[in-house]
């Protein structure tokens, strides 16, 4: 074990000293939040696949693959087709924007309060997945060093805000990308082909795993309707994604480096159903489903690639919470900071460091305490894709959609979001059904009614 942990800590100093390398660069807020808009066509499409792809992407990836066989597959699959979509319908116009926040084109789209309300909303969805990818690191740091998890949580959120608060987006993407590395040598070109070497290959899967493994649809019509609706759509308008598309040069470096991210999540989903196959079809006994990652790591890899794949499971927790947590960042400082002191943002990018180091530890604290995070997370997507999809979407492609509409949208898919989740429980499918129901109405029939003054519509 001596050489995996090695891999891990030179991994771990790795991060730190691009953060040190980073903080020469981001010397302004542009530099520090979008990478001064710099990124070409490789380095965007890496840092994009490295956010997307998380711990629910790789380690959940998998333990869906153990427990329903190929039809795990469809989370990362609801991921990667949201990717696609974004990029080959939206991210041409979001690119030319030229702003921070997702509120800021609201507020250029419909003025008025939808600005405030949406970046609330997006603020505890940001900080909510920055909670959540920190808290599941502790599985990673307790199968190597046996750390308890409140002492995985410091050292991962440690390293992690330390990169984001010295370089800010300039270090989130030169960790990305090697992130990136790591996990498609890790992932996709070590664990994958190994553990079906051990299984046999597909025909040994088939001899002992049920048929119904093989079943693209096993997990569920309506488990597969809720993952498109919830992380295809939601996809769309995360605040952590449309910050990834402001850092692109070009609106065309946005399209086609996007285009790469969604094939590349089509690869990922399936590398990590087939590895849960492969660990069903040899250890069919785990009690606790979310050690199947762990466990296909321990059993099938030699010393020295252990800690290599271990790594990049890490680099998929650590991407997914410093690009959510410099999201988090910039919506506080951008759009909700300036509504409490009724001053306008900072230009400063010491400013910007502040926010995120205050936030960065009050995640970690977070993390600590809620061990129950992926309801609360479930919450902040319902409440994202419920209340501002409609709204977000309806701006970029309706002109007849106005301020009126747009909030009218927002406020009663959240309440309705709310009053669903209350009556039917917070991981009922039909939360996020009923909300855009409900946001997609009052936005059209709302938008529709005759008004007095010009309402302001994109060019």
């Amino acid at each position: 074990m001596a050489l995996d942990y090695l891999v891990i800590v030179a991994y771990l100093l790795g991060m730190v000293g691009m953060g040190w390398w980073g903080m020469r660069r981001a010397t302004t807020k542009s530099e520090y939040l979008v990478a001064g808009r710099r990124l070409g066509g490789p380095m965007y499409a890496g840092t994009m696949s490295a956010i997307v792809l998380g711990g629910a992407s790789t380690i959940g990836g998998v333990r869906l693959g153990y427990q329903y066989g190929i039809s795990g597959a469809w989370l990362v699959l609801s991921i990667g087709m949201g990717i696609l979509l974004l990029s080959a319908v939206f991210a041409r116009r979001i690119s030319r924007l030229k702003v921070y926040t997702v509120s800021d084109m609201l507020d250029l789209r419909y003025g008025g309060s939808t600005a405030a309300v949406s970046g609330v909303v997006m603020w505890g969805y940001a900080l909510m997945l920055t909670v959540t990818s920190l808290g599941a690191s502790s599985t990673i740091f307790h199968v190597l060093f046996g750390f308890d998890r409140w002492a995985s949580i410091l050292l991962a959120g440690a390293v992690v805000v330390l990169y984001s608060v010295l370089g800010g987006m300039w270090s989130i993407s030169m960790t990305d990308i090697v992130q990136f590395v790591v996990k498609t040598l890790g992932i996709v070109l070590l664990l994958l082909p190994i553990a079906l070497v051990r299984a046999g290959g597909f025909e040994g899967m088939r001899a002992r795993l049920d048929a119904s493994a093989f079943d693209f649809t096993a997990i569920g019509g309506t488990t597969i309707l809720t993952l498109v609706v919830t992380y295809t759509l939601g996809l769309l308008i995360g605040q952590d994604i449309w910050q990834r598309v402001f850092t692109a040069r070009t609106p065309k470096v946005a399209t086609w480096g996007g285009v790469f991210s969604g094939l590349y999540c089509v690869v990922y989903a399936f590398a990590g159903a087939l590895i849960g196959m492969a660990t069903a079809s040899l250890f069919p006994g785990i009690g606790e489903k979310d050690t199947a990652f762990a466990t296909a790591v321990e059993e099938f890899l030699p010393m020295g690639v252990r800690g290599l794949v271990l790594a990049a499971a890490l680099a998929a927790l650590m991407s997914t919470s410093s690009g959510a947590l410099i999201a988090s960042s910039t919506v506080a400082s951008n759009d909700i900071w300036p509504l409490i002191t009724r001053r306008k943002s900072q230009e400063d990018v010491h400013s910007n460091r502040l926010f995120t180091l205050v936030l960065g530890v009050l995640a970690i604290v977070l993390a600590m305490l809620i061990e129950g995070v992926i309801a609360a997370l479930t919450v902040a997507y319902n409440l994202l894709v419920g209340g501002l999809l409609v709204a977000i979407v309806g701006g970029l492609v309706w002109r007849r959609g106005n301020r009126r509409g747009a909030l009218a949208s927002m406020v009663l898919g959240v309440v309705t979001v709310v009053i669903v989740m209350f009556t039917n429980g917070l991981d009922a499918n039909e939360v996020i059904f009923y909300g855009l129901g409900v946001s997609l109405v009052s936005y059209v029939a709302v938008s529709l009614l005759p008004v007095r003054e010009k309402e302001e519509v994109p060019a």
